[in-house]
């Protein structure tokens, strides 16, 4: 397959799957296990799980692909770094100056992260083979990441970027059901 191809493929499975991440712990009545790869409040932290879970889902079939290229880890550790920090930047940037957040801008962040990261990946899986102990040390990263990803998502730290703007809480103590949130304000 055309690598443009894959990569456009990527980002729109990626794209939408991130989307429906924002929601599946509502839609699913929130199964805990579900909460570590969703979404379950709406802090900063929340909305950059919902591009690192199914970047790391599509991991599935990228590294069935391209596993077995010396760039791999690289090129995954580069991706998913550009996801955690593109999507912060900009959003408390715009904020700054907005002093409050603008959902066209959100989601174009999103889409903007996720492209970037995902050509990013495109381009270092296509160059020069880095050494072996680069190769080494992108895995590690790699796992290093994956477990810093689960253990911020059970024990966030009590930091405004892991704060709930609604509730005021941090991590699966300020879940609030969306639904019913916003069945309420619609009765208002």
């Amino acid at each position: 397959m055309d690598q443009v191809l894959f990569t456009w493929i990527s980002i729109i499975v990626i794209f939408l799957f991130g989307c429906l991440a924002h929601f599946l712990y509502d839609i699913l009545k929130g199964p805990k296990a579900l909460g570590l790869f969703t979404a379950v409040n709406e802090s900063t932290w929340e909305h950059i799980k919902i591009a690192i879970t199914p970047t790391l889902l599509w991991s599935l079939i990228d590294g069935f692909i391209y596993g077995n290229n010396p760039n791999y880890f690289t090129a995954k550790l580069a991706s998913l770094l550009i996801l955690s920090l593109f999507i912060p930047f900009v959003f408390y940037s715009y904020t700054r100056f907005s002093k409050k957040p603008i959902l066209f801008i959100d989601i174009v962040t999103f889409a903007t992260a996720i492209i970037i990261a995902q050509f990013s990946f495109s381009i270092i899986i296509n160059s020069v083979p880095v050494p072996y102990w680069a190769t080494f040390a992108s895995a590690v990263g790699c796992f290093v990441f994956f477990g810093a990803y689960m253990t911020l998502t059970l024990l966030p730290l009590k930091t405004l970027f892991f704060k709930d703007p609604i509730t005021g809480k941090y991590g699966f103590r300020a879940h609030r059901n969306f639904f019913k949130s916003v069945k309420k304000s619609r009765k208002k």
